[in-house]
């Protein structure tokens, strides 16, 4: 639940909204820009009521998307939405085409609204609560999967039994499409021009702790994360103290991931990442300090290095150099 907050507030940004879109539909293409996206209610469900008895009586379910936005294009739009999930949705694609459906619902109750009240209205208009002319706006969903492998089906007819269906039937059964973004096996993360990046890198190596930390203290980016950029980071790679000593690596509203690691480690509170990381500080700590000896540098010069370029403190630096300066 907390992940699912996180993710809903971290891309509900528009600038973040845009930037997915652009870098994962459109392969870093700036289709979409921030100010071409308005909020929408997340709530598609098209609810009909009707008076029987003298009740109202509600039907039809009312169905929420994860996120969904407007995107402008000159003076028409489409509907994007952005579904998380963690694990393997095998019903996907008839949830997201429920969803869409919906949506299409909704926009289908509005356009009748308009020609009801029209006084040159026709029977077949009138009938169907829409004209010849009219359209609906497109719409379209895109699944984030967190997990390690997505094994479920990315279209309609992959859950459907068409078991000694004649294929002059089965080829007159619609098919929906699905479109799944594994965050864990996206690579091209240059498309971005966001903190997105940083997010998707570290969600991908979160069970590799030497090259989540070599990641992490390799870009500057790191040591000026947002805070809500943090936190999303810091639940994925499954390390809540990363999220307990935030307050001691923050400043003007940016925090320090390479800091906030330095602190656990020096603590040794680190749990999950630890070893890893620690093997992967001894190396950098080791190469560092012996670049220092073959340049002819001083223990000062490298206990300087050491604090700038691995977050350690004095003491720790300090410590290092006994061990491996001869």
């Amino acid at each position: 639940m907390v992940k699912d907050l996180q993710k809903k507030g971290y891309l509900y940004a528009s600038e973040r909204f845009a930037d997915l879109i652009n870098g994962v539909v459109c392969g870093g293409k700036e289709i979409l820009r921030p100010s071409d996206l308005t909020e929408m209610d997340s709530q598609t469900g098209y609810v009909r009521a009707s008076a029987g008895s003298g009740r109202r009586i509600s039907q039809g379910k009312q169905r929420y998307r994860d996120l969904v936005k407007k995107a402008a294009f000159g003076v028409h739009f489409m509907v994007v939405g952005i579904e998380n999930q963690e694990e393997v949705h095998y019903l996907m694609p008839l949830r997201c085409m429920s969803y869409d459906a919906a949506e299409y619902e909704r926009q289908a109750a509005a356009v009748k609204r308009q020609i009801r009240r029209r006084s040159d209205i026709n029977s077949a208009e009138f009938l169907s609560g829409f004209a010849k002319d009219s359209r609906l706006h497109p719409c379209v969903t895109l699944v984030l999967y967190y997990g390690e492998n997505w094994d479920g089906a990315e279209n309609l007819h992959s859950i459907l039994d068409f078991t000694d269906i004649p294929g002059e039937l089965r080829e007159k059964v619609n098919d929906y499409r699905i479109y799944v973004c594994e965050v864990r096996r996206f690579e091209k993360t240059d498309v971005f021009q966001t903190d997105l990046k940083q997010v998707f890198d570290c969600i991908r190596y979160a069970d590799n702790p030497e090259k989540l930390y070599e990641l992490i203290t390799s870009d500057p980016v790191y040591q000026e994360l947002d805070e809500e950029t943090y936190d999303v980071i810091a639940e994925h790679i499954k390390t809540v103290e990363l999220l307990q000593v935030k307050e001691y690596s923050q400043e003007g509203g940016k925090v320090n991931m390479c800091g906030a690691i330095a602190e656990l480690i020096q603590q040794g509170r680190m749990e999950g990442l630890s070893q890893g990381i620690e093997q992967g500080i001894e190396q950098g700590v080791k190469a560092l300090i012996e670049i220092c000896i073959e340049y002819n540098g001083t223990r000062e010069t490298a206990q300087k290095q050491l604090m700038e370029k691995l977050q350690l403190s004095p003491e720790s630096a300090q410590g290092y150099i006994e061990r491996y300066w001869h």
